[in-house]
C-alpha cells in the first residue's frame, strides 16, 4: 500500500525557516517523481515543487521560487522541502505525493507563519 507521511511543520514567525520531510512506503521511491503540494484554508490544493527521480529536474511555483528547496534521499525513501524566508501567505497544510494525478494523500503537515 502506497503511503506518504509528512512531518516537520509548525508555527514560525515571518522570515523563519522550516524543513519538511516526506517518508514514503509501498513502492519504489527512486523510480517516482516527487511533488510537494499545499492547501491553504478556503483555497484549492496547489503544486509547490517537483523533483525528478534522480533530482536532475526541479521546478517550483513562482510564489516559492528562490525561497524553497526540494530534495530527496532515495536510499531513505524520503523527500524534503526546505522553506526559508517564510511569509504569512505560506500558511497551509503541506502534502507530498508521487502519483500523477495525485491520490492516496497522507495527513499532511500544518505550517503556520504568523507573528
Amino acid at each position: 500500500q502506497v503511503q506518504f507521511a509528512e512531518s516537520g511543520g509548525g508555527l514560525v514567525q515571518p522570515g523563519g525557516s522550516l524543513r519538511l520531510s516526506c517518508v514514503t512506503s509501498g513502492f519504489t521511491f527512486s523510480t517516482a517523481t516527487l511533488r510537494w503540494y499545499r492547501q491553504a484554508p478556503g483555497k484549492e490544493r496547489e503544486l509547490v515543487a517537483t523533483i525528478s527521480r534522480t533530482g536532475g529536474i526541479i521546478t517550483y511555483a513562482t510564489s516559492v521560487k528562490e525561497r524553497f528547496t526540494i530534495s530527496r534521499d532515495n536510499a531513505k525513501n524520503t523527500g524534503y522541502l526546505q522553506m526559508n524566508s517564510l511569509k504569512p501567505e505560506d500558511t497551509a497544510v503541506y502534502y507530498c505525493n508521487t502519483w500523477n494525478p495525485p491520490r492516496s494523500w497522507g495527513q499532511g503537515t500544518q505550517v503556520t507563519v504568523s507573528s
